[in-house]
C-alpha cells in the first residue's frame, strides 16, 4: 500500500479532531482540545501504528546485532557489540509500548464488534510478547502494560516463558479464527501495512507464527509441539508462497521510516560503509554459485593478484585494468563506484613467494569479514585501517542497501520459506507434516523468490551442496542462509539446535555464542524484585562468570536441560 497517502490521511484526520475540539473548548474546558477520547478511537488508525513499530524493531534486530551474532555480517567500525557480543542491559521499553497501544487496538475491536482488527491485536501481541521472551527469558505478561488499572500492575511480575509461550499460542489459535470468519466489519484497507485489509492472509500468518513458535517449544513440550504442527499442516493453512510473506515497505521519507543505514540521512556514509558480509555465510554463497549473493553483496573494489614476476612481495599502489596507478594507494568507495561503473576493474598485486608466511591474502571476488576479530579494520591488509575510508579489499552491501525504501527493502516478519523448512525439519522427527524434501526445496525456492532470483531455482538445487541429503544440519543451514535480514529467527533456531555449527571470533569475551539479551537496568533499578525472581530462574553456564547470572551467555528455560547450543 501506499503508506505515504496514509500518513497523509492521519494527519488530515488528526487536523479534523483539533478543529472540532477547539470548538468545544470554550464550553468544556476540562477536556484536552488536542486530545482523541478514548471511547471514539477508530481501530483502523491504531494498527498502523502497532504494525510499523513492530517491523522496523524485529527488521533492526535481525539485520543490526543479532546479524552479527549469526555471522550474517560483520563491522569493521563500531563493531564490539555486533561482532563480539559486548553487550550492555538493554530495556525492552520500545517493545511494551507497542503492546500497550495493541491493548487499547484489542479493546476498542472488541467494543466495536470489528472482528478482523480483534484478530490482527492478537496476532501482533503474540508477535510482540514473542519476541519480548525469546529475546530475554521470563517477562512481564499476564500483568504487562496494565499500570493504569492498578498500582499493583506498576512492578509487573514476569511470567515464566513457559507461560508467555502457552499463551501466544492461545492468542494465534484465537486470532486464525477470527480471521477464518472473513468479517471484514469497519476495516479500512489502506490503514493495514502489510496485508491491506485480507483476512485470509492475516490467517496464514498467524498460521505460520504458530509453526513458529510451536517449532521453539518442540524440544521442552514435543507432543503439544508435534499436534500443533500436524494440525497447522493438515489445515493448509499457512504462508506458501513469497507473495504472502508478512512484510512492510518502507516510505523513506525521513530517518524514521526508511531503511536502517541509508546514506540519505547519513553524510559522512560511515553507518552504511562499516557493515560487510561475514565470510561466514560467503563461504557458503559462494561455492554453491547462490543466486542471492548477487542481490546481497557487491564484489570488493580492488582485488587480490597473486604473481610470481613481480620483484617486490606487494605492490604499493593499485592498478586500473592492469596498469598501476603510480602514487594511488586506495580511492573512496564513491570514487570507486563510479569508476566501476564506467567498466574498470582495479586489482592490486603480491608475489605469493616473497609474502610473509603469516600474511594470507584472499584473492576472491567477494571476500567478508571472519567472525569476531580483534580489528576488523586492518583484515586483508587494508592500506587503509581505521573508520575513515572504506576497506577496499573487503566486500560490501549491495548498493540497494544504500538506499531508503523500494524493491527488495523491507522488514519481512515472517515467510513461505521459513515455514517450509519448519515442516521439512518436522519431517525429519518423523511428524505427519508431508515430504521432508518437498518442503526442503519449497523453503529454497521461496527464499529466491523473495529476493527476486527465482528464475535460478532449478540450477542451483543440482549444485551439490545444495541437493537434499535429508539432515537437519542441511535444513538448517537453507533456513539460516534465507533468513537474512531476519536473522533474530535464525538466532533463536541456532539456540535451540546449535545449527549452524558457527564458532565464536578472538575478540568474543567467551568462546561460544551468546542465548539471550541482558535485563535492562529500568527494571533492576524499579522493579527489582520481581527482576531478581526472574534473574534467580536463567540457569548459570560456565560462561556467565563475567557478568553474573544475568549475562547473555545464561541459559532461559526454552534451551535449559536441552544441552543446547553448547
Amino acid at each position: 500500500m501506499n503508506l505515504l497517502k496514509l500518513a497523509t490521511k492521519t494527519i488530515f484526520a488528526g487536523v479534523l479532531l483539533i478543529a472540532t475540539s477547539c470548538g468545544d473548548h470554550l464550553t468544556e474546558l476540562n477536556e484536552n482540545p488536542n486530545g482523541i477520547d478514548p471511547a471514539s478511537a477508530n481501530p483502523n488508525q491504531l494498527m498502523p501504528t502497532v504494525m510499523t513499530e513492530a517491523a522496523k524493531e524485529y527488521l533492526g534486530l535481525g539485520y543490526g546485532d543479532v546479524g552479527g551474532t549469526m555471522q550474517h555480517t560483520q563491522k569493521d567500525g563500531w563493531f564490539t557489540g555486533h561482532n563480539s557480543y559486548d553487550w550492555s542491559p538493554r530495556d525492552w521499553n520500545g517493545w511494551y509500548g507497542m503492546q500497550r497501544n495493541n491493548n487499547f487496538l484489542q479493546k476498542r475491536a472488541k467494543e466495536l464488534g470489528f472482528k478482523f482488527h480483534e484478530g490482527v491485536a492478537l496476532t501482533m501481541k503474540a508477535f510482540i510478547f514473542g519476541t519480548v521472551t525469546d529475546l530475554w527469558g521470563d517477562a512481564p505478561y499476564t500483568t504487562a502494560v496494565r499500570g493504569g488499572e492498578s498500582n499493583e500492575f506498576l512492578t509487573p511480575t514476569f511470567d515464566s516463558q513457559e507461560v508467555i509461550y502457552s499463551g501466544i499460542i492461545e492468542d494465534l489459535k484465537a486470532a486464525s479464527a477470527l480471521f477464518a470468519t472473513g468479517d471484514k466489519t469497519g476495516v479500512i484497507n489502506n490503514y493495514d501495512v502489510y496485508y491491506a485489509g485480507d483476512p485470509a492472509k492475516w490467517q496464514k500468518f498467524a498460521n505460520s507464527l504458530l509453526l513458529r513458535y510451536y517449532m521453539r517449544i518442540s524440544a521442552k513440550k514435543p507432543d503439544v509441539a508435534k499436534a500443533g504442527i500436524e494440525s497447522i499442516y493438515s489445515s493448509g493453512i499457512y504462508i506458501k508462497t513469497a507473495a504472502e510473506d508478512a512484510v512492510m515497505n518502507y516510505i523513506g521519507a525521513n530517518s524514521a521510516n526508511s531503511w536502517p543505514e541509508t546514506v540519505a540521512f547519513d553524510l559522512t556514509e560511515s553507518n552504511w560503509r562499516r557493515i560487510k558480509p561475514a565470510k561466514t555465510l560467503l563461504d557458503k554463497l559462494v561455492p554453491s554459485k547462490d543466486p542471492r549473493l548477487t542481490v546481497w553483496f557487491s564484489t570488493v573494489h580492488v582485488q587480490w593478484v597473486a604473481d610470481p614476476t613481480l620483484t617486490v612481495a606487494i605492490d604499493d599502489f593499485i592498478r586500473k585494468d592492469g596498469v598501476v596507478q603510480n602514487g594511488v594507494k586506495f580511492l573512496t568507495d564513491t570514487q570507486f563506484r563510479a569508476q566501476k561503473a564506467l567498466g574498470h576493474k582495479f586489482t592490486r598485486h603480491f608475489n605469493p613467494n616473497l609474502i610473509p608466511a603469516t600474511l594470507r591474502l584472499d584473492t576472491s571476488e567477494y571476500v567478508g569479514l571472519p567472525a569476531g576479530l580483534l580489528d576488523p579494520s586492518e583484515y586483508n591488509y587494508n592500506p587503509t585501517p581505521g573508520q575513515t575510508v572504506e576497506n577496499q579489499h573487503v566486500s560490501q552491501l549491495s548498493n540497494v542497501y544504500r538506499n531508503s525504501s523500494g524493491g527488495i527493502l523491507k522488514a519481512r516478519l515472517a515467510s513461505a520459506a521459513e515455514a517450509s523448512f519448519i515442516l521439512a525439519e518436522a519431517a525429519l522427527k518423523g511428524w505427519s507434516v508431508g515430504n521432508g524434501q518437498a518442503h526442503y526445496y519449497a523453503g529454497i525456492k521461496n527464499s529466491l523468490d523473495a529476493w527476486g532470483v527465482g528464475g535460478q531455482y532449478d540450477a542451483f538445487i543440482k549444485q551439490e551442496a545444495v541437493a537434499y541429503k535429508g539432515t537437519l544440519a542441511q535444513v538448517m543451514e537453507q533456513k539460516w542462509i534465507a533468513s537474512w535480514t531476519a536473522a533474530t529467527e535464525a538466532w533463536f533456531d541456532y539456540r535451540r539446535t546449535g545449527l549452524p555449527a558457527l564458532t565464536a571470533g578472538p575478540a568474543s569475551p567467551q568462546p561460544v555464542l551468546p542465548v539471550r539479551f541482558i535485563y535492562g537496568d529500568n527494571e533492576q533499578n524499579f522493579n527489582n524484585n520481581n527482576y531478581k525472581s526472574a534473574v534467580s530462574a536463567l540457569q548459570d553456564t560456565p560462561y556467565s562468570v563475567l557478568r553474573g547470572k544475568n549475562s547473555q551467555w545464561s541459559k532461559p528455560w526454552i534451551v535449559q536441560g536441552t544441552n543446547k547450543p553448547w
